[in-house]
């Protein structure tokens, strides 16, 4: 990058954009289209922002093919069409504001174990803790108070964050962001009634996240019972999200915030699973489905299915239906008293009011 900017035909090229206006213009950051200034890029990425576009500020904006340009705007704004705006300004903002780099080097307030292996350009930042056989993959950072137990693994070019927690035995595979907070194989919830009592189930397999992962921060991944629980590659899981022992998810698959999904079920690839998602144990969902936020699931989900809605989610179809009526209901719950005791005047009835 180049601190004194980037031409505008520079950045279009990196985007596949094509420019509408000055492609000397130069470009120095990014920000967010009501607020941007000149010398900054933003982008349109939703109709609803387009309100935004004749008073901008910014030197150029992002917008897609279809977006026709206002004669409202400023003669000095530049446009770049391309085919996903939000995709081409995250190209664009990781150019601007490129990832810390991390130098390698153990700090002598990090315990490694003699018999763990390090591999080349590995940081180890204060108060880390790498545990008996451990292996650390080349150029992998671990911030400070990351814990990383015996015999686990973590792959090349990871970042774990402060006080994350990589238990026993787990394996992390190449390029995996561990955010803040993220216990990775903690004992699953495993108990059964014996004698009166609560008796633990031991919880003796691992947790395998694949590559390419990113994990929000204050996770938790359960270890499996036996077997273990999967995390498969490019998958995203957003903060404060709990997967529960021998769970699996897909391929590419989101999970937003505050979902939990409990023992042995399975999210197929993906697959999108919004905030505050309950999943009950066992049920599979299948791939590219997508689940609505606050939904219930107690059933298998074929795949591509959109649920949504309540305690136990059905069609996404059904339930906007469904919704739609919520206003309405007091309105129909008279309507329904008063046609009842129009019958009982017209039948001599002594049917009770609501029943």
């Amino acid at each position: 990058m180049n601190s004194g900017g980037t031409s505008l035909a520079e950045l279009a090229e990196k985007v596949g954009g094509q420019i509408v206006g000055d492609p000397n213009t130069i470009i120095r950051r990014v920000a967010p289209i009501q607020d941007a200034e000149p010398g900054e890029i933003t982008f349109l990425g939703d109709p609803r922002y387009q309100k935004f576009l004749p008073a901008c500020r910014a030197s150029a904006v992002l917008v897609g093919h279809e977006v026709e340009i206002p004669t409202g705007a400023s003669p000095n704004l530049a446009f770049v069409k391309v085919a996903d705006p939000y995709a081409a300004f995250a190209q664009i903002h990781l150019w601007f504001n490129p990832a810390p780099e991390h130098r390698g080097g153990l700090s002598p307030m990090a315990f490694v174990d003699p018999s763990a292996s390090l591999g080349d350009r590995v940081a180890a930042y204060p108060h880390v803790y790498v545990g008996k056989s451990a292996k650390i993959g080349t150029g992998t950072v671990l911030m400070p108070g990351a814990f990383v137990g015996d015999g686990a693994e973590i792959g090349a070019d990871c970042v774990l964050h402060p006080n994350v927690v990589v238990e026993y035995g787990c394996r992390v595979g190449d390029r995996v962001i561990l955010h803040a907070g993220v216990v990775v194989g903690s004992d699953g919830f495993g108990y059964t009634g014996h004698a009166g009592q609560r008796l633990k189930v031991p919880q003796a397999g691992i947790v395998e996240i694949e590559d390419d992962v990113e994990i929000g921060a204050n996770s938790t991944i359960d270890r499996a019972t036996i077997g273990r629980t999967l995390i498969g590659a490019g998958v995203k899981i957003d903060n404060l999200v709990q997967l529960a022992h021998n769970v699996a998810v897909g391929e590419g698959s989101l999970v937003i915030a505050q979902t939990a999904v409990a023992g042995s079920s399975s999210i197929g690839k993906n697959c999108i699973v919004a905030g505050q998602v309950g999943v009950r144990d066992h049920v599979k969902i299948g791939d590219n489905s997508i689940i609505g936020p606050k939904s219930g699931i107690g059933h298998d989900v074929t795949p591509g299915s959109i649920l949504s809605g309540g305690l136990e989610a059905g069609p996404h179809a059904e339930w906007l239906r469904v919704i739609t009526l919520v206003p309405k209901l007091p309105k129909l719950w008279n309507r329904v008293l008063a046609l009842e005791r129009r019958m009982r005047q017209l039948t001599g009835g002594t049917r009770k009011e609501g029943s």
